[in-house]
């Protein structure tokens, strides 16, 4: 008998519940990775809506200055020609802002009301319906160059929809991924898991540079197309919980020739449960028979159900939620963190695009260097957090690093290439890190508190309000930035440094009880043991 190849050995190894297990964490993975791959075009395609005309102007002048006709005029209609009304004006940076702010601001109002929604639908259809809408709203946004529209109104009511539906998402899937692990080692695996957030900033940038220069519609069309489609595989193949596999388990289990008819009666507090009713008197054993009248008789396949439904816990209200401690301190902490962030996902590529002189493909590109650093600081953030178990201490830290170092990325992105990547790389890590750890291992330890008693059914709220409330600084940051930045990239900078101190001092409370605390242990062990 030849021997079993490895590869099959070590695939046996795994029980049915790790695949199941691997399945979510890879699906909800590529969930959110096409969410933020459909964000990304816009800022990929600002330097293309209003291009920098001056090569064309002054090939312009030359032609005019030969001729009899006077040079500005011609100049002026370059001006107008290269760039996409109705941001060709003086105030293009405002308007991209105001595009920018419409969508944020939607998404972070849009998110208080999105995790108690979810918390009360069922989370596959509901994410089903927030990808392919969102999609939708991608899609169209990317037909406003196909049919040649010109108008604000437009592209702002696209950007307020698409916020809208785009918050189905986090909540969704960070309520999948809590259900289904636990708390050991739960800063690495989300570390792991939130690099989507990198990786989908890295294709949204790949993908939408391919056609920026050609064709910048299909910079939006194309992710659009890639979230619907992942919307019907979530449809297909997510599970949500654990214990939606218990029924089919019951079935498969179940003697199959002596239970030939399968009924649901309504159970205890009105939930549905399954019985098997036996019709066939001669499949029946002797200590069956003595049980059960010689008639029909419906009998339960897991009476545990039954009993454990006596005690269905309740969705948690918004304020019963702010009461978490924590809850307070991290969501206005991720205010500032991620209002660094997003000012990066949505100007980084333009800024590099003014201050290397460099086309708005090679930009993209050169952007996402700083989501490659992302990742990174999220993984370190989450195995540091793990081994000293003091979330709000790793953040501090990274959060008081950050700040200088933005300040030497508007110094060294001046002197060429080289110094831009490394500077890329490490302020990506310092940024990020904090941004995924609270996002993610906090808020589900926030959800899944000692103070809920058990009721996991506060995950989706808890992570809701943090990232709403951080969301509201997402909003803020691009605006403020667009508005800066006419007087000077170093404005935006400065607002950068003092958000990312403002961030530093709401988590000091939590800081100094983590290190007053007299037991210095991973915080999977403290859990474990209270829950």
């Amino acid at each position: 008998m030849a021997p079993i190849p490895p590869g099959i050995r070590l695939l046996v190894s795994f029980d049915r519940d790790q695949w199941y297990r691997a399945l979510t964490f890879v699906l909800t993975f590529l969930l959110y990775t096409s969410f933020h791959l459909s964000r990304k075009p816009i800022s990929i395609v600002k330097s293309e809506l209003h291009k920098n005309c001056s090569p064309l102007s002054e090939l312009s002048t030359l032609a005019s200055s030969s001729g009899s006709q006077e040079p500005s005029l011609p100049s002026r209609q370059t001006d107008m020609d290269c760039s996409w009304k109705p941001f060709d004006k003086g105030n293009y940076k405002q308007l991209l802002g105001a595009m920018d702010y419409s969508f944020l601001c939607a998404y972070a109002i849009g998110m208080y009301l999105s995790g108690i929604i979810g918390e009360r639908l069922p989370i596959r259809l509901y994410l089903t319906v927030g990808m392919l809408t969102s999609g939708l709203f991608t899609c169209l946004f990317g037909l406003g160059y196909i049919y040649n529209i010109h108008s604000l109104g437009f592209y702002i009511t696209v950007q307020v929809a698409n916020g809208l539906v785009q918050t189905t998402g986090w909540p969704s899937v960070v309520t999948c991924i809590g259900n289904w692990f636990g708390k050991g080692r739960r800063g690495l695996i989300m570390g792991l898991w939130n690099s989507h957030t990198s990786v989908g900033n890295i294709l949204g940038s790949l993908i939408a540079g391919y056609w920026v220069s050609s064709n910048w519609g299909l910079s939006f069309i194309v992710p659009g197309l890639i979230i619907a489609v992942m919307g019907v595989i979530c449809f297909l193949f997510l599970i949500e919980h654990p214990n939606d596999l218990k029924s089919i388990s019951a079935q498969k289990s179940s003697p199959g020739k002596s239970m030939v008819q399968t009924k649901h009666w309504n159970g205890v507090n009105g939930h549905t449960e399954v019985y098997l009713q036996y019709k066939d008197n001669k499949a029946k054993s002797y200590d069956t028979e003595l049980l059960l009248p010689r008639d029909s008789v419906c009998v339960p396949v897991q009476p545990v159900v039954v009993v454990k439904n006596e005690s269905e816990p309740s969705a948690i209200s918004f304020m019963g939620a702010l009461q978490i401690p924590g809850v307070i301190e991290f969501s206005l902490c991720l205010l500032f963190a991620k209002l660094v962030s997003y000012t990066f996902l949505f100007w980084l590529p333009l800024y590099i695009t003014k201050a290397a002189h460099l086309d708005a493909k090679k930009a993209g590109d050169l952007s996402t260097l700083f989501d490659v650093g992302g990742i990174v600081g999220g993984i370190f953030a989450g195995v540091i957090s793990d081994k000293l178990g003091k979330r709000a201490t790793t953040c501090a830290v990274m959060l008081l690093l950050a700040a200088p170092t933005l300040y030497g990325f508007s110094m060294i992105s001046q002197f060429g290439i080289g110094p831009t990547i490394g500077m890329l790389l490490v302020c990506g890590g310092l940024v990020n890190g904090p941004y995924s750890l609270i996002t993610t291992a906090v808020s589900a330890d926030l959800g899944t508190h000692k103070s809920l008693k058990g009721n996991a059914k506060a995950l989706s709220t808890v992570t809701a309000i943090i990232d709403g409330t951080g969301s509201v600084g997402a909003a803020l940051g691009p605006l403020l930035a667009g508005l800066l930045s006419a007087g000077g990239w170093d404005r935006v900078f400065y607002m950068l440094m003092t958000a990312d101190f403002l961030a530093l001092l709401l988590l000091l409370r939590l800081v100094t009880k983590e290190l007053v605390s007299t037991k210095s242990h991973p915080i999977s062990a403290v859990e474990l043991k209270e829950h």
